[in-house]
């Protein structure tokens, strides 16, 4: 079945320029206005663009710097430790007898400056001996019976563990109590 000029849909003829509307000076300076406009808003759309990228960048860019030198105070707080680890060492090369008491007082005060470098930085120790065992905080080797500390209570603290904050950076190694059997009583 083909179809007749009838079936298909009536369209109107397109319009020639002689039967376009007239548009009235007043109608064609508001259309010069809102485009001047439109093209502001677009120049301003494209720099606020630019300028976004521009920051995603340099955001990224001080990401990785940050990341790259996010030691770097931790370091200069640590290097006058360093020297005087270095200048202890050689001074117990030739320690005897009363240097060998000045010589241990020396790497004592080393100890405490190294402690206070490191709290500064906000490290704190975590003191497991005694505490109810946590496994967020405490890492248990072995277990041993014990009648003096409850069960489940930290018998022993082998190595000490240190958080900052609420983050952990190294869990307390521990031995945990628990109760003596029978047979071994």
């Amino acid at each position: 079945m083909s179809k007749t000029e009838t079936d298909l849909p009536k369209t109107e003829p397109a319009a020639t320029p002689a039967e376009t509307p007239a548009l009235s000076p007043e109608q064609i300076t508001e259309l010069q206005t809102r485009a001047t406009k439109a093209d502001e808003h677009w120049e301003r759309l494209l720099r606020t663009t630019a300028d976004f990228d521009n920051f995603k960048k340099r955001a990224a860019r001080e990401k990785i710097e940050a990341a790259q030198y996010a030691n770097f105070s931790l370091i200069q707080k640590l290097l006058p430790v360093l020297d005087n680890f270095e200048m202890a060492l050689a001074a117990a090369q030739n320690a005897q007898g009363d240097k060998l008491a000045s010589f241990q007082s020396g790497v004592v005060m080393i100890q405490q400056q190294l402690k206070a470098a490191l709290t500064e930085t906000g490290l704190e120790k975590i003191d497991a001996t005694g505490q109810p065992f946590d496994p967020n905080l405490h890492e248990a080797i072995s277990e041993q019976e014990s009648t003096e500390v409850a069960e489940g209570r930290v018998l022993q603290q082998l190595r000490k563990g240190y958080k900052i904050k609420d983050r952990l950076v190294r869990p307390a190694t521990v031995i945990v109590a628990k109760k003596p059997t029978e047979n071994s009583k």
